[in-house]
């Protein structure tokens, strides 16, 4: 039963009994403060300081694998698969690839978009296949926007999904973001209570058929 713990901005730990994964670590130079989290495994979506910071993760078992491009890779039964997408509209032209991950951690399947900058081809639809829990940028500016979340959600059709990448007071970014509630009055989700911690399994998603579960992760980055 993986644990997520959400670090703030992109940045989210996830916990199994086969390993520790920490996704798209952030430099403190935009204002929020990371911590020192430990690791088994980094996943990187793209060279930009607020999703590349690797020094910032502490190392388990004497170093950590950093996974930074597309490709298939097992570390200790960990499954990850890197899918390439791009950072813009315009397949790359302005701001470069962005690399999705597909990650198999215990019994659960999550995905990471990292800084997608558009809606998904087919293709890559069924590269990342069946997910149960999304991590979704819905801030705008260099990804996709409030919108365009809604959008990917249903042609992703996850169980649950947990938004990343807004505005957040003590974020410092180039770009304006859209605030967390643009994304969540698109789904038209009233009084959403942020939580802390989420444990997931197979046993307590959400059903197939069943509305897609979004859960607004709080971090101590976020007030």
């Amino acid at each position: 039963m993986p644990d997520i713990q959400y670090l703030g901005h992109a940045c989210f730990r996830l916990r199994g009994r086969e390993g520790i994964v920490v996704c798209d670590p952030f430099d403190r130079s935009i204002g929020l403060d990371l911590g020192r989290p430990t690791a088994h495994i980094v996943t990187i979506s793209h060279n930009h300081l607020d999703h590349n910071c690797v020094t910032a993760v502490r190392p388990l078992r004497d170093r950590t694998f950093v996974i930074d491009g597309p490709g298939e890779y097992e570390v200790n039964n960990v499954l990850i698969t890197g899918i390439r997408t791009y950072h813009d509209k315009v397949k790359g032209a302005e701001r470069g690839f962005n690399t999705v991950y597909v990650i198999h951690l215990d019994d659960v399947v999550f995905c990471h978009l990292g800084d997608l900058g558009h809606e998904l081809a087919q293709r890559h639809i069924e590269e990342i296949g069946n997910i149960e829990v999304l991590f979704i940028p819905v801030g705008g500016a260099e990804t996709i926007g409030p919108a365009e979340a809604v959008n990917v959600i249903s042609q992703l059709e996850p169980r649950i999904v947990i938004p990343m990448h807004y505005a957040t007071p003590r974020l410092v970014f180039d770009h304006e973001l859209a605030q967390l509630a643009k994304f969540t009055n698109e789904l038209g989700l009233k009084d959403v209570t942020p939580v802390d911690k989420l444990t997931v399994s197979a046993s307590n998603l959400p059903a197939e058929g069943e509305q897609t579960r979004v859960v607004v992760m709080h971090s101590g980055n976020s007030e």
